[in-house]
């Protein structure tokens, strides 16, 4: 699918130049470009032309979560129909270890992992997987390594509508994949089953 710039208003003032001058920077294959601009002044409606004009994926990169996830938002109206993914640290608390040698004191590592911004980094590295109409909004967390794409898609279950599958085949994917059984509270990480329904 082609990326589809959807926005109630055209490129004005100085946007057109702009866009256009990104454009043949990117075919020249420069490797540095800066797009300037004080807020308010358009640079995010420049950006999404710039990708509906090239056709090409892109990684967006803001220095925290703050404005990363505006940056989602503002591009995700823009794309409808596009895959606009979100992808920062999903850490809500992060304590690394530590050794504080006066007390002879060892620190345990601490942390506390947000599981709708893990669901979303999960989107968004299946969307890198399955798709080339992606745009990736993303804090600097996303230079740290998710690990191998081979393994990423060898450990995935893909299952399609009308597919029959056995159930206990199914099962022994999921446990050998990691997965829980409980079939009591279901979160992510687990599955349960009731009968013939997993």
């Amino acid at each position: 699918m082609n990326f589809k710039l959807q926005a109630p208003f055209i490129p004005t003032g100085d946007q057109p130049e702009a866009i256009a001058q990104l454009v043949q920077g990117v075919r020249d294959k420069k490797s540095h470009q800066v797009l300037l601009g004080a807020t308010g002044t358009g640079k995010t409606f420049t950006i999404a032309s710039l990708i509906q004009e090239l056709q090409m994926p892109a990684l967006i990169m803001a220095h925290n979560k703050t404005l990363a996830a505006q940056l989602y938002a503002e591009f995700k109206s823009f794309f409808p129909e596009n895959a606009v993914e979100y992808f920062v640290s999903y850490y809500d608390y992060y304590q690394p270890e530590a050794y504080v040698p006066r007390r002879d004191l060892f620190i345990e590592k601490e942390t506390d992992i947000n599981e709708e911004i893990e669901r979303l980094r999960l989107a968004a590295t299946t969307s890198l997987m399955s798709r080339k109409d992606v745009i990736i909004v993303a804090s600097v967390s996303c230079i740290y390594g998710l690990g191998n794409p081979e393994e990423y898609t060898r450990g995935a279950i893909t299952l399609t509508v009308g597919e029959l599958t056995r159930r206990n085949a199914l099962i022994r994917r999921l446990v050998d994949g990691q997965y829980q059984r409980n079939d009591l509270e279901l979160r992510p990480g687990r599955f349960r089953v009731r009968g013939d329904t997993l």
